[in-house]
């Protein structure tokens, strides 16, 4: 995962020991402080490689993270060979498919931020820092100062906001394709509301001064911006309607699970959701307590059933008169 700060030596120090013992995502910590952290850092992460099993970067390597040409020891011979097998037999990060170039990503489609000319994508690819975050990792929180915004590459998100009285309200799941905090950072005003990994995560941070720069010299991109903040207009103004305007708790459970359809039309299908009874709560302004009543209700009137994790809508058309 990559930092915008320093990261701290004893963190470091706790990662080396660990990769030390076989955890391939230490390594990968390592790899990423080497690459694009602090000289301090850099220094720190090369010092922990090399002692892990006296291992030499290759050249191209070395120059690319900023070390000398020719290094301090000599290798042995087979150094490298063992150096570049390690890198290609260690796992990604959580398990995620990691994408090291923009301007060379198949992933995006036609409705994600990213969809962006060749040109353009090679000076977002730039100006971006790519990163992996774990389950539950906050991103940004709400009323903190924008210091840019996040292009969600894989996994999801969850935005969110909190009352004084520590209500929390759950806006919406962010899917890969998304970017986080643009609001914030057009405006130049503290983020409305706060971010946190809801799976594992790979997210290209860019920051504020390179984003706005980017916006102001790209029609393209500033088109593409303007566009992100009218559809999260339209979906906040839509939210705020269902959430005021629907008579009861059954009824906006009903359309939360509607939603998770991906518009399909079968009477009978299943929804793959990770959220907990507190986070369906959440979502549509009610209990845990009262979703599981509304739940357990639909599963008596056989609207709804459980196979393990997955809830299967057995009636569309009944959630649907619901959801009227």
């Amino acid at each position: 995962m990559f930092s915008v700060s320093e990261a701290d030596p004893l963190y470091l120090l706790c990662c080396g020991l660990r990769w030390k013992q076989g955890d391939a995502t230490a390594g990968w910590q390592l790899l990423e402080s080497l690459r694009r952290g602090s000289p301090s850092e850099k220094k720190i992460a090369a010092d922990l490689l090399h002692a892990t099993g006296g291992l030499q970067w290759p050249r191209s390597t070395m120059l690319m993270c900023g070390f000398p040409s020719e290094p301090v020891s000599r290798p042995r011979p087979d150094c490298t060979v063992q150096l570049q097998r390690n890198e290609r037999d260690m796992k990604s990060p959580y398990g995620l498919e990691i994408i090291e170039d923009c301007s060379t990503c198949k992933r995006h489609q036609a409705d994600w931020f990213c969809h962006l000319s060749p040109e353009l994508l090679k000076d977002l690819n730039l100006h971006s820092h790519r990163g992996t975050f774990p389950d539950r990792a906050m991103l940004f929180v709400e009323g903190q100062s924008p210091r840019g915004a996040f292009l969600l590459c894989s996994g999801r998100a969850k935005l969110f906001t909190t009352s004084r009285d520590g209500r929390v309200l759950i806006l919406k799941i962010a899917e890969p394709g998304e970017i986080l905090g643009l609001s914030a950072v057009i405006a130049n005003a503290p983020y409305e509301i706060s971010a946190e990994t809801a799976s594992p995560c790979q997210v290209n941070f860019i920051a504020r001064e390179s984003l706005l720069k980017l916006v102001k010299q790209n029609g393209e991109l500033g088109l593409q911006a303007a566009g992100t903040l009218s559809r999260e207009f339209q979906s906040a103004y839509r939210d705020i309607h269902d959430l005021v305007m629907s008579r009861s708790s059954e009824g906006k459970l009903a359309k939360l699970l509607l939603s998770w359809s991906n518009g399909g039309k079968s009477n009978e299908f299943r929804v793959h959701s990770t959220l907990t009874h507190e986070e369906m709560a959440q979502m549509i302004g009610s209990s845990r307590e009262t979703v599981t009543r509304v739940l357990s209700g639909l599963k008596k009137k056989q609207v709804i059933r459980l196979e393990g994790s997955i809830l299967v809508i057995r009636n569309r058309s009944a959630l649907e008169a619901l959801a009227a």
